[in-house]
């Protein structure tokens, strides 16, 4: 028997026991699409297992992070997931947070106990003006006493906006792939795969960390989620955030079905044990795609880190819902000094 007639033998958890709980390495391509073709019967099997593995290689704690939105919609771009492009007619409008909103925002996402904050802009890569509002705008934020890390999302960056936001104190930088490599030209047409990943090495050999993950429903198959978990793995992000589509109306997507939620869990899993040391973060459409006891499901099969409260243009639930969620699972939020 050949050594790859073996391996399609062997049962693919009894492996990842022995190659990531035991070891910290990775599931390949193949063992990622196993994992995705498992039966419903082996769930409860490979959510323990993805859970082992998080608490082995990452610990116990979850970290929390907030989002805002300093610029809203008319977003240049087509990504066919999202309700802030300019070019599909939703009912999402331009529209600009002040200085004095941001750090209000800052201020209730520090009181939850989070320690990130996230400021978001709809945009292909940042201009002048932009930079400028974030500046301004982290310096608020500082001189108002908030100590909370700051992460920005701005889209692109060319070499010297990447310098720029170091010197203004950026700790992680988010810029999802979104999906596979192969699957993107059917996401996205107005910029490719290949530039985003461009500045997302910019960012990892600036310093900051990075912070990049995708949407899971977008039409993509099995053999595709396995291959953007290893894309992923090869970029070796601090953090990947797990969203799951929202149907946005007025966007090629508006008609797609939300995924089920044990394909997402399976998901999840999957991604835990392609990514052991990697913070894997429930973002937006969790609540759509998985409820409340889906949550905990994920919380306890690999999820690490979670996004408390509104999305950018999607609500989330009440924030204190999630820190109960956590205070039951007997799950420790990350502190603040133990973040920087």
């Amino acid at each position: 028997m050949t050594a790859a007639a073996e391996r399609t033998t062997t049962d693919v958890l009894s492996e990842a026991r022995e190659q990531v709980l035991g070891r910290g390495v990775g599931l390949d391509e193949a063992q990622v699409l196993r994992v995705l073709r498992l039966p419903d019967d082996r769930m409860e099997e490979l959510l323990a297992l993805a859970h082992e593995v998080r608490m082995k290689w990452c610990g116990p704690e979850v970290e929390v992070e907030g989002i805002i939105s300093l610029k809203t919609g008319g977003c240049p771009e087509d990504c066919h997931f999202c309700s802030q492009s300019g070019r599909f007619p939703t009912p999402v409008r331009s529209a600009w947070l002040d200085i004095p909103g941001l750090v209000k925002a800052a201020e209730q996402t520090r009181a939850t106990g989070a320690t990130e904050f996230c400021i978001v802009a709809a945009v292909r890569g940042p201009d002048a003006r932009l930079l400028s509002q974030v500046r301004d705008g982290i310096k608020a934020i500082r001189e108002s006493g908030n100590d909370i890390q700051i992460a920005c999302s701005l889209g692109m960056l060319t070499q010297e906006q990447v310098d720029e936001l170091v010197a203004m104190g950026v700790h992680r930088y988010n810029h999802n792939l979104e999906t596979a490599r192969s699957h993107f030209p059917q996401v996205v047409t107005t910029h490719t795969w290949e530039e985003r990943w461009d500045t997302l090495r910019m960012v990892r050999e600036a310093g900051m960390e990075v912070c990049s993950g995708g949407i899971v429903g977008m039409g993509e198959t099995d053999e595709q989620r396995a291959e953007f978990a290893v894309q992923l793995a090869e970029l070796d992000p601090h953090e990947v955030p797990m969203n799951f589509l929202i149907p946005q109306p007025g966007t090629p997507y508006e008609h797609y079905e939300p995924i089920e939620g044990r394909a997402a869990l399976r998901v999840v899993a999957a991604f835990r044990l392609a990514l052991p040391r990697t913070m894997l973060r429930f973002a937006g459409g969790r609540e759509l795609t998985l409820g409340d006891l889906g949550a905990e499901q994920g919380m306890l099969g690999g999820v690490n880190a979670i996004i408390v409260g509104n999305y950018l243009t999607n609500l989330g639930r009440p924030a204190q819902r999630d820190l109960d969620m956590l205070t039951d699972l007997k799950m420790p939020i990350k502190a603040l000094s133990e973040s920087l």
